[in-house]
């Protein structure tokens, strides 16, 4: 059975030819494919480690099992996609949700092993039926409206919870990080947000001795003077040891408000397999269930033992774009680089030391982008808002995923936020649709376009005007004299 694992050397194994580009079953020099699997360690660095502690979760046992997540992929694809599974961000709000309502790390990790066997089925229903059905059930205005609404429903974790530990702090990390996504160029641009990270370390303890404690929210809430950055756990971890592990449990009020996060998921695994295959030149559209089922294989075993959930890191695309390394190789030492960090506690506990402030500097342009992707989907499908059989239903469950409304059957039963935002999109969108007339399926403009249509009306007029002065037969460029013949009889 072909699993894979063996590549054949490309060229001389040093440096592909102008314009060459290194295929998923070729390698460079085992030196070389190292060196291109830390820089992917270092790609996935920034997001991979802020979400477990975003999550509340162990980020030693996060980075471990995103090797073992990795390997689990290459082995289900053959090889056929590199790509690198990290923690995902989809979850960050959906955590804060559960652990709001009084949710352990057990029941955060339970809601999401329930969300990786969903996407596990969603992979074997692909494979079976074809990508139709994620078209079917789920269009790009749907698909847009859930991921916008997870991600900016985040936003009171931010305003709430980081950014009041440091203001200031949070003020300057989101400005260098902002800085450093949009001017700096190729791979330093991927890792944007671990720069921001290593800013925000540096920036909190030089003001720590320059300016002593600050008096503010610590990480409970509670307002109290502290150190910005505390390293005293750092200094009693241990250099080698394994991280903790816990079950999962399982409550149905938070698997209800961890469910959505199917949707962004199945959405990210379609954008990376097209995006890798536009670069390889591969077909990969058959392997897209598989990807589905591996991520969701993935993350169950990842979340059976404590972890976060994985999913496929576009910041590791870039590298591939960058370097036009496609070979699968750099993502196999990738993983064991990732296996070698989980099993250091004292680099954990300096991940978990992140000030807040320098978190809340961070979550504002994070969670913002994570929101914007589903504004990305609809610009890349074409949606049009000006019909209401678009824009109705997305509307009303955006407001109630970032507003977090509420819907109360019993006592011990409700539905709100993104559940219930989730809910209203996909059932309001195939419900109204199964009632609209013909014409609201046509997916034209059907809503007053403004000023828009009546400037492009105009200026067609003016063109016409302008076509007819050089074509109307006189060769002196001048119809509303009527000079050497008739007009066309248009004003």
């Amino acid at each position: 059975m072909d699993l894979g694992v063996r590549w054949r050397l490309h060229g001389d194994g040093r440096t592909p030819a102008p314009g060459a580009v290194v295929r998923p079953d070729e390698r460079l020099s085992w030196p070389r494919t190292a060196g291109l699997g830390a820089q992917h360690v270092v790609a996935m660095f920034g997001a991979s480690f802020v979400a477990p502690v975003l999550m509340g979760l162990d980020p030693n046992l996060a980075i471990m099992m995103s090797g073992v997540a990795t390997v689990i992929f290459l082995l289900a694809t053959r090889g056929r996609v590199p790509s690198y599974l990290g923690c995902s961000l989809s979850f960050v709000g959906v955590a804060a949700v559960i652990r709001a309502q009084g949710g352990s790390s057990a029941t955060v990790t339970g809601a999401v092993f329930v969300v990786g066997a969903a996407l596990f089925v969603v992979g074997l229903a692909v494979q079976r039926f074809g990508a139709r059905i994620i078209h079917a059930a789920m269009p790009p205005i749907v698909t847009g409206a859930v991921v916008m609404l997870i991600g900016f429903n985040l936003a009171p974790v931010t305003a709430s919870t980081y950014w009041p530990q440091d203001q200031w702090t949070a003020l300057l990390v989101m400005l260098f990080t902002g800085l450093a996504v949009v001017c700096l160029r190729g791979f330093w641009s991927r890792i944007a947000i671990f720069l921001g990270l290593v800013f925000g370390y540096a920036l909190s303890w030089a003001l720590d001795a320059v300016f002593g404690k600050i008096h503010s929210a610590d990480g409970s809430g509670k307002v109290t003077d502290h150190w910005r950055l505390d390293f005293s756990a750092v200094g009693h971890a241990d250099w080698i040891g394994l991280p903790s592990f816990h079950a999962p449990a399982f409550e149905w009020s938070a698997i209800l408000v961890a469910l959505p996060v199917v949707i962004a998921l199945v959405a990210e695994n379609a954008g990376h397999v097209k995006a890798v295959g536009e670069m390889t030149g591969d077909d990969l559209d058959g392997k897209l269930g598989t990807a589905i089922s591996a991520d969701g294989a993935a993350s169950m075993l990842s979340t059976a033992v404590g972890g976060p959930p994985n999913t496929t890191y576009s910041e590791n695309i870039g590298v591939m774009a960058a370097t036009r390394v496609y070979s699968t190789a750099a993502y196999w030492a990738a993983a064991g680089f990732a296996l070698l960090f989980g099993l250091c506690p004292k680099f954990g506990a300096v991940v978990a030391a992140i000030p807040g402030g320098v978190l809340g500097g961070i979550t504002v342009i994070l969670y913002g982008m994570i929101g914007l992707l589903g504004a990305q989907i609809w610009i890349n499908a074409g949606v049009d808002l000006r019909n209401p059989l678009n824009l109705v239903p997305a509307a009303a469950g955006i407001i109630i995923g970032v507003g977090n409304v509420s819907l109360k059957f019993t006592d011990n039963f409700s539905l709100s936020g993104i559940a219930l935002g989730t809910l209203v999109v996909i059932t309001g969108y195939h419900v109204l649709r199964a009632f609209a007339p013909a014409h609201l399926k046509t997916q034209e403009p059907l809503l007053d376009a403004g000023t828009s249509s009546y400037d492009e009306r105009e200026d067609a007029s003016y063109d016409e005007r302008e076509n007819g002065r050089e074509t109307d037969g006189t060769g002196t460029g001048d119809r509303d004299t009527g000079a050497g013949g008739a007009t066309s009889g248009k004003p």
